[in-house]
């Protein structure tokens, strides 16, 4: 039954995150998709997919906790996280900065990619709730925050140098600072008409579609996503080291408790 349930668990969190590749491109494939406003563009699915992440999400985080992937602690810390990453999108910031980036980060560097995934994607959809930001765009925003977690734990573990590792995690977030701004576009650019030298249109090659999206990219929202990537270095490069030390606090305490429940009991859970 456990083996059954931790299946169902990475099946769960593969075609959650593996899904919105699949929203974000399949547009491309249509014969047409140009439609009169920005707001329309995916206004039949975007119910469909919101739903269908948030279950997918819920399910493995169900999933983790019978599994003991992540004990009951741990998805405690988890809503206190998503709680708290959903407050700091309403801290005011300078254009294109958003305080919704390093905890994933540092979350799913510490935690895996796993933890940062389901950290990035509830989280969003949380702070939307909170602030009345739902929209066709939503799951859009759910996918690729969780991204930016999920890719978080796939980062190399460096020897513990708080230095160096957040010097690492602040080019890992200026980085995702222009990837989500740049992969956020692909949720509307190819529905809407615009300049001809910056608009999709179907039938276009590989490298024509890409030298229109940069134009349209660097028109639109590079600059933005610019302040964005800066402000993602420097706070990481201020905070990453402190944070990660008491994130490893509370990961040590949790792998100890795990440790006593297995010599209480002779097994990692109970069936």
């Amino acid at each position: 039954m456990r083996k059954l349930v931790a299946g169902l668990r990475y099946l769960s969190l593969a075609v959650g995150a593996l899904g919105g590749l699949a929203a974000f491109l399949y547009p491309f494939f249509l014969p047409t998709a140009h439609v009169s406003a920005q707001d329309a563009a995916h206004a039949g699915d975007a119910p469909l997919a919101f739903f269908a992440l948030l279950g997918l999400t819920l399910m493995t985080t169900l999933a983790a906790v019978e599994t003991r992937g992540h004990d009951a602690k741990t998805i405690a810390v988890l809503g206190v996280l998503i709680a708290t990453n959903a407050t700091l999108r309403i801290v005011p910031a300078p254009a294109g900065a958003s305080g919704m980036f390093f905890l994933p980060i540092l979350c799913g560097y510490v935690f895996g990619a796993e933890f940062g995934f389901l950290l990035g994607t509830l989280s969003m959809a949380l702070s939307a709730l909170a602030t009345g930001g739902i929209g066709p765009w939503l799951p859009y925003q759910m996918w690729t925050l969780g991204w930016v977690g999920l890719t978080a734990g796939w980062l190399p573990r460096l020897p513990r140098r708080p230095r160096v590792e957040a010097a690492l995690l602040a080019l890992f977030g200026a980085i995702w600072g222009l990837l989500f701004g740049a992969m956020m576009n692909l949720w509307f650019w190819p529905f809407v008409a615009g300049d001809p030298a910056q608009s999709w249109q179907a039938g276009l090659g590989v490298g024509d579609a890409i030298h229109r999206y940069a134009l349209f990219y660097v028109a639109t929202s590079f600059w933005w996503d610019i302040v964005g990537a800066a402000a993602n270095f420097v706070v990481l490069v201020l905070f990453a080291a402190p944070l990660l030390r008491v994130l490893r606090r509370f990961q040590r305490r949790f792998t100890v408790d795990l440790h006593v429940e297995v010599e209480r009991t002779g097994q990692v859970g109970v069936e």
